[in-house]
């Protein structure tokens, strides 16, 4: 059995600011806290997977700087192996992100850096990989027709492939019908189908909506309401756990994902594996930080057999 995760996207170091509120436009306030540690979606999903039991390659670019130093520093400690070039010519990828206090809920700004350049070029370097994966996964923060020439390649070799359309974005004619799962949340749902999920009916109608563009089946991410699974001949809805207070959500849909994918790999159905993600993005939440939150397979299984 294939055994490699391969996943392409962003490494960018997250700067989040904690206040009770976010500040009006020419306004400035003080914030509670600062933290500076690991992020991007791609990287993010590659040490969750990793941290869940899988053996997981990232491919993506960094420049030469100690945002980089710590992207490695990060996949090291998760066991994630880089497939990563680096350029003087760039820095590597940063983000703002504004936690509300009292919700822990967040908004965000992504400057992917020198990772905003990454080309279908580079994805051929890194062909043989992709084509032997067993699961392959990209989200849209790096360029779409580098993610859209991986999922061909992916798709060619006979990978499980996965997108996570996040950040939200009009994709190429094509790509939904070369992934096995997409997994959007609610927010992206609705731009890719023009239906508004507020409910779990509607999650359902958007899924449809996908898997009538070609999506093999649809995961509809749904925060405190779990997630909407769809295969194409039944719905399924998986609550979500209760792993403790909330710390933060930033990074859950990330830890879904790698969580799912781990659990994909190691040959779990597919119901198994959405629950799985569930559970690892309900750990996730009760601690701060993105990278920093995934948790270890084993707390996982423990919250699933709790």
């Amino acid at each position: 059995m294939r055994d490699d995760i391969v996943i392409l996207g962003v490494f960018v170091a997250d700067t989040s600011y904690r206040a009770d509120r976010a500040p009006r436009m020419g306004e400035t306030i003080m914030g509670n806290s600062f933290a500076l540690g690991p992020g991007g979606k791609g990287s993010n999903q590659a040490v969750a997977a990793a941290m869940a039991g899988g053996r997981v390659h990232f491919i993506t670019r960094l420049g030469r700087d100690p945002f980089a130093d710590m992207a490695l520093a990060t996949w090291d400690r998760a066991g994630v192996i880089p497939a990563i070039t680096q350029h003087d010519d760039g820095y590597t990828g940063a983000a703002y992100i504004f936690v509300e206090e009292a919700s822990g809920d967040n908004a965000i700004i992504v400057c992917p850096g020198v990772a905003r350049s990454i080309s279908p070029a580079d994805i051929d370097a890194r062909a043989d990989l992709i084509g032997k994966a067993a699961v392959f996964m990209t989200q849209l923060e790096q360029p779409l027709d580098a993610a859209m020439r991986a999922l061909e390649i992916a798709r060619a070799g006979g990978a499980t492939t996965i997108l996570n359309p996040a950040p939200a974005a009009a994709l190429p004619e094509g790509m939904l019908a070369l992934c096995d799962y997409a997994t959007p949340n609610e927010s992206e749902a609705e731009g890719l189908t023009g239906i508004a999920v507020r409910t779990v009916a509607d999650a359902t109608r958007a899924a449809e909506a996908l898997i009538a563009a070609g999506v093999g089946s649809a995961i509809i991410t749904l925060g405190e309401n779990g997630a909407l699974f769809h295969d194409g001949r039944a719905a399924v809805h998986v609550p979500a756990f209760d792993a403790g207070p909330v710390a933060e959500t930033t990074g859950a849909g990330d830890a879904f994902n790698g969580g799912f994918a781990a659990a994909l790999q190691r040959g779990a159905a597919p119901i198994d594996a959405v629950r799985f993600g569930c559970a690892t993005a309900a750990i996730s939440v009760t601690r701060p930080g993105t990278a920093p939150s995934m948790p270890a397979r084993s707390e996982v299984e423990a919250l699933l057999a709790g």
